[in-house]
């Protein structure tokens, strides 16, 4: 089991929902922590409800600037996690160029920021912990998932990358893709969002990946059966577990 007491990891989507819950289970497990997210004030919050406090440090992961700046005024971290993701539900047919773009510079160009910012101090030290927060979602194409499946799949392979790369050395990759979480982004969907976790609960599952090891946890396990299970599925088959678009 990994031992978080004393270790400096940088939480980056940490002011609500999965990385919030996360931070306060990893406060718990004695680790100092730096929070990262756009809003000072939901930093702040966020901070105030750890029983030590964290650092905080906004950041817009969209902007290759203000990583550069938070990742200097950090410094060197035992590791780091990445949680900052944006998401609206948009079919094909309901194209938002804007918001398409968004998810995709936040959700994994902006992951590939983050962690192209404290790669090289790792490799320096031959030492780190690197976890990246995939999708359920990113295993195959699904309909009205436009930018957003497309982005966990980018964060996913990246990872897939990261690990064929370093797994013999001293620093630890791991991705966690889970199903759907009660939060502020999925109140934005309109259909039955079926095994859905509380963020507390989420936060348990990849708190205990993180400690355990291993590479990949996706999760609700059952609910992770039908997408896992989808990439052996011709798409005949795959497409047909699915209403038609509009």
């Amino acid at each position: 089991m990994r031992d978080f007491t004393g270790k400096r990891y940088w939480l980056v989507g940490a002011s609500e929902g999965l990385g919030l819950a996360l931070a306060q289970r990893m406060a718990r497990a004695g680790a100092r922590l730096v929070l990262s997210a756009r809003s000072p004030e939901g930093l702040a919050r966020a901070a105030a409800s750890l029983p030590d406090g964290a650092e905080t440090v906004p950041v817009d992961v969209a902007d290759s600037a203000s990583v550069r700046a938070a990742a200097d005024r950090i410094g060197a971290v035992d590791g780091v996690v990445f949680l900052a993701g944006v998401y609206w539900p948009m079919a094909a047919q309901d194209w938002d160029a804007d918001r398409a773009e968004a998810m995709l510079n936040v959700n994994a160009t902006g992951c590939t920021r983050v962690i192209g910012a404290v790669l090289p101090q790792m490799l320096a030290r031959n030492a780190g912990h690197i976890v990246i927060t995939g999708s359920l979602s990113g295993f195959r194409g699904l309909p009205g998932a436009i930018g957003y499946a497309a982005s966990k799949a980018a964060t996913m392979v990246l990872a897939e990358s990261l690990y064929a790369d370093l797994r013999k050395t001293g620093i630890t990759v791991q991705v966690a893709n889970p199903g759907f979480i009660r939060t502020r982004l999925t109140a934005k969907n309109d259909f039955a969002m079926p095994f859905i976790l509380e963020p507390e609960a989420a936060a348990d599952i990849m708190f205990t990946h993180m400690a355990k090891g291993g590479f990949k946890r996706s999760f609700p396990t059952a609910f992770s059966w039908l997408f896992r299970g989808g990439q052996f599925l011709p798409d005949t088959l795959w497409y047909r577990l699915f209403p038609p678009g509009k």
